[in-house]
Order: structure tokens, then sequence, then C-alpha cells
């Protein structure tokens, strides 16, 4: 299906089934990811993929991606017949990255790129990104074996239609050499405000997940920030190991992570309580009141009333509604909503913070 058959408008109005709250630890874990890297057999590695190959290859996938019975209609978009809003949109949503979906500014997409994805978004496909496959599974909440057999089921599907690059020794081939052996890297979300009060404190959870061979990054993965106080913890090797040791050493830190919140948050309540309260009744002034915000700092305001909420001090505070806005006020979002369609270029930043804090209005009148 061509990218314009595709209706980018309610893409950007409705909320992403695994940012729905769900599970007992959804107040601090957002969502459970679990991405394979695949490669076809018979094609070189991405990088030295000529124009021809790659766009026969993406020819060769999307049939078999488009009917994968178990997630519904999949969508398929082109990248390289993509606008820059639209691509921006797609990542925003974290259904592509950044590498397959480039701005113009950045550099041109390359052809034969393109994205799957199912219409609840827990399942996409990327196509010719580093590899010529990245399968991702997403999940509400800690949800990580949920997530592996959604994503091990499309990678069986595939696998009976096409076949696979791999090595007796070594497994499944990567362009990268940190990917080979399962391709498995498996990630969990947390929004660790508590912590980021107190830098000390979220630096012992950086230290315990080195100390596990774990990463933790910003919001939107590798070489991200950490946009209101969210962070992905994931595995970094994935040779001579299996997928149940990988996804057992998330299981075993991201509970202690939680703990770890939960008392801050009960600490902080204790000691801090009047502090805590006068920054969420002055973010929820500032997201009532102003009329141009930047996504930081929105981001940011989301985050002390979400833990207000969690806290009891914003108690008319919907999470839900706080993690839609999450998404929706950011760049392309804000002009497809408001614009009714997806154009060719980004508005200038002045009237996206304009957008943006009229959103915010809108959503907290």
């Amino acid at each position: 299906m061509p990218a314009s058959a595709f209706d980018p408008v309610r893409l950007a109005e409705r909320v992403a089934s695994w940012l729905v709250p769900a599970g007992d630890a959804s107040d601090v874990v957002i969502s459970s990811r679990v991405r394979l890297a695949r490669n076809l057999d018979g094609y070189p590695f991405v990088p030295k993929l000529s124009d021809e190959r790659a766009r026969e290859l993406a020819t060769k996938l999307r049939p078999a991606l488009e009917s994968f019975a178990c997630a519904g209609r999949m969508q398929w978009i082109d990248i390289a017949e993509s606008s820059d809003v639209l691509r921006l949109l797609l990542r925003e949503r974290h259904l592509v990255s950044r590498d397959l979906a480039p701005s113009a500014e950045e550099r041109a997409a390359r052809i034969g790129r393109a994205v799957a994805f199912s219409d609840d978004e827990r399942l996409s496909v990327m196509v010719n990104e580093e590899d010529h496959l990245r399968l991702q599974s997403m999940e509400a909440g800690f949800e990580l074996e949920a997530a592996f057999a959604r994503a091990l089921a499309l990678d069986h599907e595939i696998e009976t239609r096409l076949k696979y690059a791999t090595s007796t020794q070594y497994g499944y081939l990567t362009a990268c050499p940190t990917n080979v052996g399962t391709g498995l890297r498996a990630s969990v979300m947390l929004h660790l405000p508590a912590l980021a009060l107190v830098p000390s404190e979220l630096e012992k959870v950086f230290t315990a997940a080195a100390r596990t061979g774990l990463a933790v990054r910003g919001l939107y993965g590798e070489g991200s920030r950490a946009f209101g106080d969210f962070y992905q913890i994931s595995n970094q090797v994935t040779l001579g190991r299996s997928e149940e040791s990988l996804l057992a050493e998330l299981r075993e830190l991201v509970p202690a992570v939680v703990a770890f919140e939960r008392s801050m948050r009960a600490e902080l309540v204790k000691s801090r309580r009047p502090e805590l309260s006068d920054r969420a009744a002055r973010a929820l002034g500032l997201v009532r009141s102003s009329r141009a915000m930047s996504t930081e700092t929105a981001l940011s305001h989301l985050s002390i009333l979400r833990l207000g909420q969690l806290l009891g001090l914003c108690s008319e505070l919907q999470l839900r509604t706080l993690a839609r806005l999450r998404v929706q006020l950011q760049k392309a979002h804000l002009q497809v909503q408001s614009q009714r369609a997806v154009a060719k270029d980004l508005v200038e930043p002045t009237e996206r913070d304009r957008l943006r804090a009229e959103a915010l209005r809108r959503a907290f009148a």
C-alpha cells in the first residue's frame, strides 16, 4: 500500500495499545520491547546493498509481512516516498528509527527502505535499516514474555517462506557484530521521576545495569536523551547467549529498579511533600495557561504531573491522558493534528510551540 493511502491523522489521534497503562508495575514500567535482527540469505548486508537489490528485497518481503495473520492488517509504508513529517511521525511513535527514516537535513532516505506495522502498533518491521529486517514487538507494562512470543511468531512465519542468513557456529548473521547470535535486543521503558530528583540515586541504577551487561538509554533508545524522566534499559550482548538468558537479566534487574523508584517516591512524600505538591501545582498551572512551550519543557511538566497523580497529589488527572499527551505533543503529531494532513515540511519551531501550548490548555482546561 503506498504512503498516499495511509491515514496519518488517524494514527496521530489515537493512543497506541502498548502505551495504555497495564500490569502491577505500570506506575513505573511503561512498556516492554523485543527486537530481532535478521538478514536474508543471498543478499549483501545493507551497507553493501545496491539500490536495485534493496528494492528487490523489499518487493520480496512485502507480501510476507502484509499477510501475517496473527497481527491483523499490516500497513506498509515506503520510507523513500514519505515526507519529512510522516517520517518524524513514525519515529515519534517508536515504529521506526532515525537511521531508517532520517530527516532531509540529515540525509536522503535510501531506496528500498520501508516499515510494516500492525493496526494496534504492537508489531512493526523495519526493512533495510541496519539489517534487512528488524522485527519489533511492543507490550504495555512489564510483559517481556508476551512481546518475545509475538516477535517469535512473526519470525517463524517469515522463516517458513524465506531463508535467513545463519551460521552453525555463530547463529543469526547481522551487519553489526554486536547483534550476531540471537539477534535479540530486549528493553523496558521506565518512568523514574523520583530517582531523577536525586541524581546520586539514579546513578546507582546506571551502575547496576552496567555491572550486569545492560545499558540505560533515553526515550528513543541509543543516542537519545532521557526526556520526561523516561529511560530504557536493554541488553547489549547477543553472541553466545540464549534468548532466555538475555530476557532473564532484565527480569531480574527491572523489579529491583521498580522497588527502588517506589521506595524513593515514598521517601520523598514523607520528607518533601510540600515541595512535590508545589511542583505539581506549578506544572498544572503552566500547562493550563502557557501560550508557547517546547517539547522538552512539556515532557518535564507531564512527568511531574504523572508523579503527582501516582502520589495522590493530582488525583483528578488520568494516566491514560498523560500517556496520550506525551506522544501527541511532539513535533509531527502536533502538525498532523492541526493541519489534518501530512505536509511536506515541518512548520517553524515557534508555531509548534504555540500549537503545543494550545493542545495542553485544551487537555487540562
